[in-house]
Formats: structure tokens, sequence, C-alpha cells
């Protein structure tokens, strides 16, 4: 059919699931579709030995004349060698901006909620300016000069945003290819690497003095059994004394659920802590008596009136504690705490990881050859940590005890 506006308009629409295609006399590759919903221009050629067929734009929004010119350019392009769909999808691809390909980083990795929001949270401040750039645009000297900007104000803030950011170069660089390369031809975090600028972080070793354990074991019994505390309250100060004795994570203690509790065979349980390894936990005597005082008004041990349903801000419980322990006491400076309580009792190392949920990566016998999902044979070794903790609390409360300066390992004489 000659394709004049007058013709192409008589044609009528399709009945719904048949499709007609008519081809251009005069321009050869140049064709019209007509579906049910409309009548689409086309062009097909051939191109390193294949056939392509791409849409160039509807009737009615491209004029016939429009799209013989558009046509005419893509026919050339192919003559060229120029396969359309590769070029469009490098178009589509190397147009990929950070905040899209960390969404894409977000719905096919299986993160941690802690992970997945601190990616959210670096796309939202440190990368805010790079968030709707294509990520193909982020070279090695951005990089540098925004990593040396960032440091200024949080040396490890600056180091664990671009640890993010290389993770989801990483993905782009894996997921995304043009003509079976890379999108990403190299990570350009890598710098930070080859000039080996990353900012030098000092461990954190905060903890309880050892000779501060027995008072702050009797400040939390005091806070926990005093009537004026609030329900929340004392929900908090449990769920501190359960850190202490367990040397759990906070966000495991806080979403601890009643169904993942046994205090009859004394074990509890967590499906899938940070480091992926479902682990069945001994329970002290100590640590079953509290949870057994605990109500049971919700699904979770430790619960709030809160949007997630359990308790999540510790930091009034920890501002008490560290005024007892005279250091400042974070959560996580209570797993270090219970870390040096083991080693007090002569508690092995790798038993004392076992019980924090470390992996044993380095000890080839023990990683492969030792129960690492049941950890219930150390009973004993849960126990004993325990019995120190509150053994500490009775020499801090009598009166006949003197702390003698210098002793680091928490000695008191009488």
């Amino acid at each position: 059919m000659k394709f004049t506006k007058t013709n192409i308009e008589k044609l009528n629409l399709p009945e719904r699931g048949k499709r007609i295609l008519i081809w251009d006399p005069e321009l050869s590759g140049f064709g019209l579709r007509i579906t049910p919903s409309g009548k689409m221009y086309i062009v097909q050629g051939r191109v390193n030995g294949k056939t392509r067929r791409i849409s160039i734009g509807k009737h009615g929004i491209l004029t016939l004349q429009e799209a013989r010119k558009k046509a005419q350019k893509e026919i050339s392009k192919m003559l060229d060698g120029k396969d359309p769909v590769v070029e469009k999808n490098r178009e589509k691809v190397s147009s990929l901006t950070l905040r899209q390909v960390v969404g894409e980083y977000l719905q096919k990795r299986d993160l941690k909620s802690t992970s997945r929001s601190d990616l959210e949270r670096h796309l939202a401040r440190s990368f805010a300016l790079w968030a709707d750039r294509p990520v193909i645009e982020i070279t090695r000297d951005q990089v540098a000069k925004h990593f040396t900007d960032l440091s200024a104000h949080s040396p490890a803030q600056a180091n664990q945003a671009f640890r993010v950011l290389r993770a989801v170069l990483n993905y782009a660089r894996g997921a995304h290819r043009v003509d079976d390369k890379p999108l990403i031809v190299e990570n350009p975090v890598n710098v930070l690497s080859d000039t080996k600028v990353w900012n030098w972080i000092r461990p954190r070793s905060g903890r309880i003095p050892m000779e501060k354990i027995g008072t702050t074991w009797n400040k939390l019994l005091e806070l926990r059994m005093n009537p004026a505390n609030s329900t929340v309250g004392r929900t908090l100060y449990d769920a501190v004394s359960f850190l202490l004795l367990t040397g759990a994570r906070w966000s495991e203690a806080a979403q601890l659920t009643w169904d993942r509790v046994n205090l009859d065979e004394g074990w509890w349980y967590l499906p899938d802590p940070k480091n992926r390894n479902p682990v069945k936990f001994p329970l002290s005597r100590v640590a079953i008596e509290i949870l057994a005082a605990r109500p049971r008004i919700s699904k979770y041990v430790f619960p709030a009136r809160s949007k997630e349903g359990h308790i999540s801000d510790p930091r009034n419980a920890f501002h008490k504690v560290s005024k007892t322990a005279g250091v400042h006491i974070t959560a996580h400076d209570m797993r270090r705490t219970f870390r040096a309580i083991a080693g007090e009792c002569g508690i092995e190392l790798w038993k004392a990881k076992l019980l924090m949920n470390h992996r044993l990566n380095q000890d080839v016998t023990i990683g492969h050859y030792t129960e690492t999902e049941d950890l219930r044979y150390l009973a004993q070794e849960i126990d004993r940590i325990s019995s120190w903790v509150t053994h500490q609390g009775i020499i801090a409360a009598s009166e006949k005890v003197v702390f003698l300066e210098g002793r680091n390992r928490g000695g008191a004489v009488e």
C-alpha cells in the first residue's frame, strides 16, 4: 500500500489478538504495524546476519514525514552494521543512575535491615549529589576528592560510605553489560585501595571494667526491681541484663520472640543472625529467671509501644549503666564485656566465640568438626559466666569489700 496520510488513516484496527503488517513500497524496511491499540511505525532490517525490527513511533504522534525520516536514519545505521537492539540497550544501560542501581541492589540482594538502612542513608546523605547521575560518570578522581571531603567530618563514616558504594558499583558491573562488556570497566572506588588512603580506625575496645561488674550488676538488679520504673523501663533493664549474660547483639535481644525461647529446656534460638548461621544457644539459670518473670503480653520478649512492637532505643538504660561503670557503655560494649568475663572464667576462646555467634573460619578443625548450630552442650560454660557475674554482685554488696587500685581482673579482698 502506498503510504499516505489519507491511506493510513483509512485503515481500520483489527480485532483483539490480531495484528497487521504493511510495508512501504518506496522505502524498503519501512512499515506500519496495526494492532487493536493503534498504528505504529516500524523499521526492519538485517544486521550481522540477524533480523531486527524496531518501533520508531505511533502514527498521530509522528507525522508520516517524520516517521519516514527516522526510518531512513535507522536503516542507514543498520547498513553501517549498528544493531538497533544493542544500541538501545547501550543507551538504556548507560543512563542507569546511582539511585536506580541502588534500588536494584536492594531488591535483588538479601540484606539485613541494618545493611539496607546504611545503604539508603548513604545514598541520601553521602552521595546525594551523585544519586541521579549515571553511574558510568563516577570517576576515580571524583571518588578520591569526595572521600577526602567526607573523611574531614568522619573518617569512619567515610570508610563505610565508600565500602557501600564499592559493593553497589560491583553489582552494576556484574549485572549490566553492553556488547558482552561490563557497564563499568573498573570500579572507581578501587582508587582508595590503589593509593592506600582508606582511613585507619582504632578498633573499639570499650567494656565494663572487671572491678565494676559487680556494682553494675547490682545497679541493673536495683533498676529492674524498682517499682517506680515503668513497664518499658523494666523491660529495658531486663534486656540489658540479658545482653550481659548472653553476649547477644542488641538487635538480637530486642527482636527476640517467645516462640524462639524454651525456658523449660533452657535455650533460645536465632534463625537468621548477622552471620547467617542459625543457632540455638543455652540459657543460664540466672537468664531463665529473668525471662520467666517477664509478662507475656506480646510476641516479643522485650515489647514496647513502638512501630516495630519491640524496644528500640536503649540510650536511657545505658546512660545509667555508664554512670555506675564509670565509663561510657554501649550495647556492643556489653558483648566485649561478655567476652572478657568468659576469659576471666577460663573459658576457651573458641567456646566464647561460639556463644557470641562469631564464625570460626581460622581453625579448620573447629570450624568443620564442631557443632555450631546447637550450642546447648555449652550450658556449663554459660552458667559459669552468669555465676561469676552474680558472685561479683554479692562481693560488691558486702560492706567488708575494699577494691584495690590497679587490679585489672576485678579482684577484691576482705
